[in-house]
């Protein structure tokens, strides 16, 4: 990886995990306190393609403004070792990076613990 001035949270959720749904406006949140020091989040949802329109609805209805991405690759064990070789494939799970640095989560986050985790990477 190549380092740039931003960090990166890449969340891992599904629509069907509450422990996720329950989250992710904690990283909402923090992604809008910590844009001046460009952290982006970045939601990958393990939802089947076949439910996108279920997914559209659900990330208007709870004002999702991060990006969002859909894994359409049904072969988990192909890809979870590339996130992080930690990752058992239990959701939800976040992946931080600032390019030259990066740590693997495979829990779930309150705005504090997220928060502080962020700051190691300033």
């Amino acid at each position: 990886m190549q380092k740039d001035d931003g960090i990166y949270i890449f969340n891992f959720w599904a629509s069907w995990c509450k422990p996720c749904v329950t989250e992710m406006p904690v990283f909402e949140t923090l992604a809008n306190n910590f844009h001046i020091n460009k952290v982006s989040v970045i939601f990958i949802s393990l939802d089947f393609k076949r439910d996108l329109k279920l997914i559209e609805k659900f990330l208007i209805e709870h004002q999702i403004k991060s990006k969002i991405y859909l894994i359409d690759e049904p072969d988990y064990n192909s890809w979870i070792d590339k996130v992080s070789p930690q990752w058992s494939g239990a959701i939800p799970a976040t992946l931080i990076s600032n390019g030259t640095r990066q740590e693997f989560y495979e829990q779930s986050f309150d705005y504090q613990s997220l928060s502080d985790k962020i700051r190691h990477f300033f």
